[in-house]
């Protein structure tokens, strides 16, 4: 009889990703740097992942490509999530992940590439807990620190336009799933309040 199949060590990746990610990525990233994965879009993904009512597996992958997400920040800035991906098909089998488990983590990883266009409820839950500082009350903090990231890799963008960008992404923005809808939408609706706000003041 062939031996079943041993449970991924969740635990085991968790650790050794973070570990990675503090010591690797680069200290500029001042919005995509290791509290946006540990303490935004991981929680995020474990939330949604409930209110979405997935099942142990399904809430194994999202947190496990939740973890691996911006890990080609790592290699490169731009288009760093194809990176990422082989770096989660690199690693995952020492933690006992099967190549099946991977190949989802993998497509999961590459949905997060702006402009979104996520298939399938799992993609789409991530897709919405990378997005979820959008409805949260950081948000203007988590604004100002991309602004100051993208300011670090080379391209100024006045005060009054970035605020202009924003609220124009806020406003064309919608969360894919009903949970993220349900969770954030109302912060966000506040969010472009403040933004209207802001350039008002300006």
């Amino acid at each position: 009889m062939p031996m079943p199949l041993s449970k991924p060590d969740w635990e085991g990746v968790r650790t050794y990703l973070l570990e990675r990610l503090a010591l690797e990525l680069p200290a500029d990233l001042h919005y995509h740097g290791l509290h946006h994965t540990r303490d935004d879009v991981l929680p995020a993904a474990e939330t949604l992942a409930t209110r979405a009512g997935l099942d142990a597996e399904e809430t194994l992958l999202l947190k496990t490509a939740a973890l691996y997400h911006d890990a080609g920040f790592m290699f490169r800035y731009a288009d760093n999530e194809a990176l990422a991906a082989a770096l989660a098909r690199q690693t995952l089998p020492q933690f006992g992940y099967e190549p099946e488990q991977i190949q989802v983590i993998q497509a999961l990883i590459e949905a997060t590439h702006m402009p979104q266009y996520p298939i399938g409820l799992l993609q789409e839950l991530l897709c919405d807990a990378d997005l979820d500082s959008l409805g949260r009350e950081d948000f203007l903090e988590t604004s100002h620190s991309l602004r100051r990231e993208i300011e670090a890799h080379g391209t100024f963008i006045p005060l009054q336009e970035w605020y202009s960008r924003q609220l124009e992404f806020l406003t064309l923005h919608r969360y894919f799933t009903e949970a993220a809808r349900t969770l954030r939408n109302a912060g966000k609706e506040r969010n472009i309040a403040i933004l209207q706000h802001r350039l008002e003041e300006l």
